[in-house]
């Protein structure tokens, strides 16, 4: 049970000092407001200063109101004044320190209960830039920034019409996260809403620094290497998920937002293939579909018919790899395995490293381990051009860069172990993992899965706008959902 304000000013400003353990941030003044003692009270960089002193002084200066008691000077500032007064004053401890939290000035009042909260949030946060993993040649520049409340109406400015609903709530014991869902409550079932608000409302969680602690909380629970949520940095993105009738997941703190529900044919998607020829965005959807199998299976094929079915080989290619492997110590799965394991190693170490270095160092990095590798006879030549084109083919769909890299090793387990079988048995269970997911009831392959006319339209090649136009998408077309919004 939240602890209510008292109407002693001294009392409420002493348990407000040991909420906070006497914080050298926490700035509360008492003042005289027209006779009356009140306090206040906001923590140094999320408010300014500057502007809650205009504001108090104008207000002191222009009025001539002389308040009997602290309730009256209440109703005044909160009902007859035009100064930047929330609509919702606080009236217990727990309010007061999220309005405080939140940038806010709160102005407690002797002998009164309630306190006044005004706007004068001046937090600094990173401004709108375009995001770095999104690429596009086309579109909106912008993408989301660190703050919650920007990241809103970024999204409020694309989608302008009546129907565009957000809720925020807390997350995290420790850190008291705001969570925001944006929605158009006439394309979202109710149900489907209350089902992901429920989930996000029970989450457990100690601390809450990004929208991706919650992605375990919207899963079924069973294993699988792929996510049934997405994630975005612009929010042209976001708007245009909300208006398939999807939920737009935002955390404080975080530019990601996540998508629900997610389907597999999305992580083969970009902006660049609405604005442009549907041919081409065609041609380009089949070519990350490709990029995507290649980077997961070349690997493990190429090994499993070196040591299983050589006779495969065209008789050039046969008598290059035999050379090359003879001439190296170790057998050709561990070789693979061992170029994999280096290419994430360097990838990894580029990624961490200061951007003005991490790219050369990273390039540099590659060419002379691979060249020296290659004339020391440690690696061979064939290895080496599999695993960098699985790897190069893997930056074409991002998103799934994560499964993709731990199927390609188990691919290649699989192929240099047991060979043919190994491959067969791998794939069935990949396959196995994508068609057995379901977010919140709706297959995660969808529409491709079990088959449906959006395959044609959106899913493997994208039609003209003429015909999407005609029938625009809607994530309630899809079958399944229905009686599984709670699993």
């Amino acid at each position: 049970m939240p602890m209510p304000l008292t109407p002693s000013l001294g009392e409420n400003i002493a348990r407000l000092k040991e909420m906070f353990g006497n914080s050298v941030d926490l700035y509360a003044k008492t003042v005289n407001v027209r006779g009356v003692p009140c306090c206040l009270c906001f923590f140094e960089g999320l408010s300014t200063l500057e502007r809650l002193w205009v504001v108090m002084l104008s207000m002191l200066n222009e009025t001539r109101f002389e308040p009997a008691n602290g309730l009256e000077l209440f109703d005044y500032i909160q009902n007859q004044t035009d100064l930047p007064v929330e609509n919702t004053p606080v009236e217990d401890f727990d309010a007061l320190r999220t309005q405080l939290t939140a940038g806010t000035t709160v102005m407690l009042i002797d002998g009164c209960r309630k306190a006044i909260v005004l706007s004068t949030q001046n937090m600094q946060f990173r401004s709108v830039q375009e995001p770095s993993g999104e690429g596009d040649i086309r579109g909106s520049r912008e993408g989301f920034c660190d703050l919650l409340r920007i990241n809103v109406s970024l999204v409020r400015r694309l989608v302008r019409t009546e129907g565009l609903t957000t809720k925020i709530f807390p997350a995290g014991e420790r850190t008291g996260t705001e969570v925001a869902m944006l929605y158009d409550r006439t394309l979202a079932k109710p149900e489907f809403v209350a089902a992901i608000e429920k989930k996000l409302k029970s989450v457990d969680l100690p601390v809450l620094f990004d929208s991706g602690y919650l992605a375990p909380y919207l899963h079924r629970g069973s294993f699988s290497f792929f996510q049934e949520v997405g994630y975005t940095e612009r929010p042209v993105t976001a708007a245009a998920k909300i208006c398939e009738g999807k939920i737009i997941v935002l955390v404080n703190a975080s530019p990601f937002a996540m998508i629900v529900p997610y389907f597999f044919n999305e992580n083969f998607q970009s902006l660049d293939d609405y604005a442009g020829k549907a041919y081409f965005a065609s041609a380009v959807r089949l070519l990350k579909y490709t990029a995507f199998f290649l980077s997961v299976l070349l690997p493990g094929v190429f090994v499993s018919i070196a040591e299983y079915t050589p006779e495969l080989f065209p008789p050039e290619l046969l008598y290059k790899v035999t050379a090359a492997a003879t001439a190296t110590p170790l057998p050709l799965f561990m070789e693979m395995m061992l170029v994999i394991v280096l290419l994430e190693i360097i990838r990894e170490a580029g990624l961490r490293l200061p951007k003005p270095i991490g790219h050369s160092v990273s390039l540099v990095a590659a060419l002379i381990v691979g060249d020296a590798a290659t004339k020391a006879g440690i690696m061979s030549t064939p290895v080496l051009i599999v695993a960098a084109l699985t790897t190069i083919s893997i930056f074409v769909i991002p998103s799934l860069y994560e499964p993709a890299t731990v199927l390609r090793v188990l691919f290649v387990l699989a192929g240099g172990l047991f060979g043919p079988f190994g491959l067969v048995t791998m794939f069935f269970l990949m396959l196995v993992s994508i068609c057995g997911m379901h977010s919140f009831g709706v297959p995660y392959t969808s529409p491709l899965i079990p088959f449906g006319r959006g395959a044609l339209r959106d899913g493997l090649v994208r039609m003209p706008w003429q015909r999407l136009a005609s029938r625009p998408f809607d994530v309630n077309d899809l079958p399944g959902g229905e009686e599984n919004y709670g699993s």
